[in-house]
């Protein structure tokens, strides 16, 4: 290994604490989502921190009060070395007023050898130990051949995509890592996609025709939108049977690819027939699997379910699909993801961690969802490495072990440096 770069690594144990004020600075932040709109504050320190280890500050209103902030550092050979994206997601997870914390959320102790606080593992963890790296590289006046650029974006928690407008403004690079929570595995992820459904009526009916659209001989064709949608649960019921059996992925578990009937809204008023009928479904679907297509499966088959039933064929579902914001639309996407293992970028990862933590790198799929998925959707490699048990992202006293910020902060540490010192074949 390289002096330089062994010494850097020595010094994150010798000023650990450094470490840990770091990531309880950003805790102190409170950005929980929903509300959201919260990030300013927590913004414009990465900001001011990136921009006094050099790097050109892009920052933009995502959502008012919720701004992306993008640091890029030019590296002293940019034609011939390799770029990378660093990403991460300033937002944390909300807080419900009867959740029993030992301390207040945004106010972190230390307890058991781990920082306990509101977004700890999920991920600032993962933010702080990527900025402390940054700045023990700054500090020894190393510098980098190929592009650094840094991420902090808003609104992973609803769906808000802030990595998404990066992507947009055109920021590109030969390799992304999303620092979101991973326990140290190199992951991969499937995808989630909302969609609404609806079955409305062409026409509305008093209460009181329900025995003429439903009894032999009544002659009035209607019938209750509330009704018909059983029908449409029950077709997506008999659909997500048929993927778990005829579909799979490596490191997913069976039956991974799910459709949740996770809201129903129907009816106006009890002396009405229901007319109006909106089904909120939630879709999981595997790593080598797109948004699109998984939604045109759906819908092909609901529609052979409205076309096998006389009314439906007459008022036939209507479908709405992802949305930008779980807040602003009700809606959200999360494309998904795959890891090649054999790429460069990637066995660069891999070797860092093992050198790091003397144990084999693990590739494997997010039980989960991040932000990830954007940047294969834009064509860009990408990998989801960092620290924190999912166990711990969301809960009551959500903690991230020192000892493992620690080892994270050695890893991306040493990837930031060997990555962006790999020249370009």
């Amino acid at each position: 290994m390289d002096k330089s770069l062994q010494e850097l690594l020595n010094q994150v144990e010798d000023r650990k604490e450094e470490l840990i004020q770091l990531l309880e600075r950003l805790i102190r932040y409170k950005t929980p989502a929903p509300p959201a709109r919260n990030t300013e504050e927590a913004q414009q320190f990465v900001a001011s921190y990136l921009k006094e280890k050099g790097f050109e500050i892009d920052q933009w209103d995502v959502y008012p009060g919720d701004p992306n902030v993008v640091g890029v550092l030019k590296g002293t050979d940019s034609e011939h070395y390799k770029s990378l994206i660093i990403n991460g997601h300033m937002d944390a997870a909300e807080i419900n007023e009867d959740e029993e914390w030992i301390t207040d959320p945004f106010s972190p102790v230390i307890r058991d050898g781990a920082v306990i606080g509101r977004g700890a593992a999920d991920m600032k963890g993962g933010l702080a130990g990527a900025l402390f790296s940054i700045q023990l590289l700054h500090e020894a006046g190393i510098q980098l051949p190929g592009d650094l650029t840094f991420q902090s974006v808003i609104g992973e928690e609803v769906g808000e995509a802030g990595t998404l407008e990066c992507c947009k403004r055109g920021y590109k690079a030969d390799f992304a890592v999303v620092v979101d929570t991973s326990d140290l595995h190199i992951q991969g992820q499937g995808g989630v996609i909302t969609g609404w459904i609806t079955i409305k009526s062409k026409k509305t009916f008093h209460d009181g025709t329900r025995k003429d659209m439903t009894h032999a001989g009544g002659k009035l064709f209607g019938a209750s939108a509330i009704e018909k949608m059983m029908k449409i649960i029950q077709g997506l019921q008999e659909l997500e049977r048929h993927w778990a059996v005829m579909k799979s992925y490596p490191g997913c578990q069976p039956g991974t690819n799910t459709i949740n009937p996770a809201v129903i809204e129907g009816g106006r008023h009890a002396a009405f027939i229901a007319d109006e009928c909106r089904l909120w479904i939630t879709v999981h679907f595997y790593p080598n699997e797109t948004y699109e297509s998984v939604s045109k499966e759906i819908e092909d088959h609901i529609q052979a379910v409205a076309m096998a039933d006389p009314w439906l064929r007459e008022n036939p579902p209507i479908f709405e699909w992802g949305g930008t914001s779980m807040i602003e639309d009700r809606g959200e996407i999360f494309p998904s993801l795959e890891v090649d293992a054999n790429h460069p970028a990637v066995k660069t990862l891999m070797n860092a961690h093992e050198g790091v933590t003397k144990e084999a790198a693990v590739v494997d799929v997010s039980p989960t969802v991040t932000d990830g998925g954007w940047f294969g959707d834009a064509g860009i490699p990408a990998a989801i490495y960092g620290p924190g048990h999912l166990h711990h992202a969301h809960a009551v006293n959500e903690q991230i072990s020192i000892e493992q910020l620690l080892q994270y902060t050695k890893v991306i540490l040493t990837f930031i440096y060997q990555w962006c010192h790999t020249k370009n074949r």
